[in-house]
């Protein structure tokens, strides 16, 4: 009775569902894939409280510590906390800690991580104010020159972009140098000098866009004075014959885009600056395009001479 109940009920369902025996063979395929997915989020689960249950202990712990009235258990956590690179929760107790410690033979150590927990959590401003802090606290300690050299580090890591303001740039370069000038002898003053060639190599950048800018705008005698002070701040830069060929090229403009009675005037300033490139530069690659307009500067002033001539009244 039970088999014909089963065999009736098949053809029922064939009879009703044509493709049954099709979707029975694909449950049958996919039942593996579905014991592991069901595996995999059992596993999942399981991570997740474990993970869940570390983070409450962690965050339970924290609250304890900091509840506490003993700081010297609140400093042992803060510097494991440290040494686990949990920078932030080490930054928060020893921060609470630093007018309990201040004057104490335990400072100097907790106040060196702190400064180090600033920078590692990217807060540069403030590690550099902690690193200053720290040799003005201890300046006959044997970190002091790293607490230097760390300070100057902050402000070049500070230093933004070319197109924002570069006064952390500024600051860094002057802080490096000061570190070289009372460090002579620092295993650090390579690193030191490498940073202030990366800094100025920003603000040279910098100076050159706005004198590009100047060119782009049409203020030609505005581009060639910021040219020729790049020139003059930056006198070892391997872009100095083109500073100094954008000076001539930008005078050229200018002599040209000025009223008759200055133009003269202007374009001897053309003929002085490319004499002055020809004489500094002889291999530059611009000696050739600097020509051409010193050339043309020639044809130029000729050509108003010429025109003096024919406006003076005879005799």
């Amino acid at each position: 009775m039970k088999k014909m109940w089963k065999r009736s009920a098949k053809a029922w369902l064939l009879r009703g569902y044509p493709n049954f025996n099709l979707l029975l063979t694909f449950f049958r395929l996919l039942s593996p894939f579905i014991v592991i997915f069901a595996d995999f989020m059992r596993n999942g689960f399981l991570y997740a409280l474990v993970i869940i249950a570390l983070v409450t202990s962690s965050c339970s712990k924290m609250s304890r510590i900091e509840k506490s009235h003993d700081p010297a258990k609140k400093l042992a956590y803060a510097n494991e906390l440290y040494g686990k690179k949990k920078y932030m929760q080490a930054n928060q107790l020893y921060s609470e800690l630093l007018t309990v410690y201040k004057g104490t033979k335990e400072f100097e150590d907790m106040y060196y991580n702190y400064a180090y927990s600033s920078l590692k959590l990217e807060d540069y401003e403030q590690a550099a104010y902690h690193f200053k802090n720290f040799v003005d606290i201890f300046p006959n300690s044997p970190r002091a020159e790293e607490m230097d050299y760390m300070q100057a580090y902050c402000y070049y890591k500070l230093s933004p972009r070319v197109e924002l303001d570069q006064k952390s740039t500024t600051q860094a370069i002057s802080a490096m140098q000061t570190f070289i000038d009372t460090h002579p002898g620092s295993a650090r003053i390579a690193e030191a000098t490498r940073i202030i060639d990366l800094c100025r190599k920003k603000l040279e950048e910098k100076e050159f866009k706005a004198a590009e800018l100047y060119y782009d705008i049409g203020l030609f005698h505005a581009a060639a004075v910021s040219f020729k002070n790049l020139m003059r701040d930056y006198p070892d830069s391997q872009s100095s014959d083109q500073y100094k060929y954008m000076a001539i090229k930008s005078y050229y403009e200018y002599a040209e885009n000025s009223i008759i009675e200055k133009q003269s005037e202007r374009y001897e300033q053309v003929v002085t600056e490319y004499l002055d490139f020809a004489d500094r530069y002889p291999q530059s690659t611009y000696l050739k395009d600097a020509e051409q307009f010193y050339t043309q500067t020639q044809d130029h002033l000729k050509s108003l001479q010429n025109e003096q001539v024919k406006e003076k009244p005879k005799q």
